[in-house]
C-alpha cells in the first residue's frame, strides 16, 4: 500500500482516480482549497494565490499526482485568465516542490497531468510524438509552463507527464456539452470539421495513472490517446449516431465561435493527431480503443 497525494482530487479525473486507487488498497489524500473529510478522503488545504500549503499533506507521501488547474474552457482567455491558468498548473507544481524541499520530503514519483495542447492548436498531417517541441501559440506555451513546473521535481524524484486529449466521461468533461445539442438533433461540425480530435476514455486515463505509479521505468512525457483519432466532423457524426439522432445541419462557422469564445475558439477549430507508441511500449493497452465503443459506454 502506498500513500498518494492528489492535487485537484475533487475534479472529474481526480474522483475517478481516487476510487480506483482506494480499490487497490492505497491511502489517498487530497490537497484542496478547503480542508476536511470528503467522500472518505482526507483533504488538507492549500492556497495557490497566497503561496500557502499545509505541509502535513506531504508527510509520508509515496506518490504525488498533480491534477490541479483552473478549467481551460471555463472562461474567455483574457490576460488575467491566462495568468490564473498558468499559476494553477505549473505555478502550483513549483509551490508544492518548494514545500517538499523545505520539509525534506522525497516522494517516489511526481506524476503530472498535461495536455495534447503542448503541440499547439494546429491542424496538419503530422502525427506528433513526445520528441516534438512545444508550439509557440497560447495553448502550447501554457502547456509547456505546466510541464516545466513538473520537470523541476526531477531534482528530487521520478517525473511522469501524461499528455491528455479530450476525456470522454458520462458525467463530466466536454462530452456531455457536445452531446446535448445532438440529443435534440442539432449536432454539427465546428468550422471546417477537418481538425483532428484525439480522445481517451476516462477509465483508460485512470489506468494510465495507475501504471505510472506502479511502473518505475516510466519517465518523462507520454501521449495518452487512443489510435482511433477522427476529425471533428466524424466525431460529431459518431455522437449523433450513438444517440440515434440525425446529422444534417451545416457546420458552425469559425467566425461565430471566435466571437463567442475569443482566442479559446482555436482549441475547438484546430487539432492534430498524437502518437501513443511510447505508452504502448510500456505494455499499456486501451480497453476502449474505438470511438464507437467509448461513446456507447458514456452516452447510452
Amino acid at each position: 500500500m502506498a500513500i498518494v497525494l492528489i492535487t485537484g482530487g475533487s475534479g472529474l479525473i481526480g474522483r475517478a482516480l481516487t476510487k480506483a486507487l482506494q480499490r487497490d488498497g492505497h491511502d489517498v489524500r487530497w490537497l484542496s482549497r478547503m480542508a476536511g473529510e470528503r467522500d472518505g478522503v482526507r483533504a488538507l488545504a492549500w492556497n495557490i494565490e497566497r503561496g500557502e500549503v499545509d505541509a502535513r499533506a506531504l508527510e509520508g507521501v509515496d506518490h504525488v499526482i498533480h491534477l490541479s488547474g483552473a478549467g481551460i474552457a471555463d472562461k474567455r482567455w483574457t490576460r488575467s485568465r491566462l495568468k490564473q491558468l498558468c499559476a494553477s498548473r505549473g505555478g502550483a507544481a513549483r509551490l508544492l516542490l518548494k514545500v517538499a524541499i523545505e520539509n525534506g520530503i522525497r516522494p517516489k514519483s511526481f506524476i503530472s497531468a498535461s495536455g495534447i495542447g503542448y503541440y499547439g492548436a494546429i491542424t496538419g498531417d503530422h502525427v506528433f510524438s513526445e520528441n516534438d517541441p512545444p508550439a509557440n501559440d497560447t495553448i502550447g506555451l501554457l502547456t509547456k509552463d505546466w510541464e516545466d513546473g513538473a520537470d523541476e521535481w526531477g531534482t528530487i524524484t521520478r517525473v511522469v507527464k501524461l499528455r491528455t486529449p479530450m476525456v470522454l466521461a458520462r458525467n463530466g468533461g466536454a462530452l456531455p456539452k457536445l452531446a446535448a445539442p445532438a440529443r435534440w438533433g442539432l449536432s454539427a461540425a465546428f468550422g471546417s470539421g477537418k481538425q483532428w480530435m484525439p480522445w481517451v476514455h476516462i477509465d483508460d486515463l485512470v489506468r494510465a495513472y495507475q501504471r505510472a505509479i506502479a511502473d518505475d521505468r516510466m519517465h518523462g512525457a507520454y501521449n495518452v490517446t487512443t489510435s482511433d483519432q477522427p476529425v471533428n466532423r466524424e466525431f460529431m457524426q459518431a455522437v449523433a449516431k450513438v444517440l440515434g439522432r440525425p446529422f444534417i445541419l451545416p457546420a458552425i462557422p469559425a467566425l461565430a465561435l471566435k466571437i463567442v469564445l475569443g482566442e479559446l475558439a482555436h482549441v475547438l477549430l484546430e487539432g492534430s493527431r498524437a502518437s501513443n507508441a511510447k505508452l504502448l511500449a510500456t505494455g499499456f493497452r486501451f480497453q476502449h480503443g474505438t470511438l464507437s465503443s467509448a461513446l456507447k459506454d458514456t452516452l447510452q
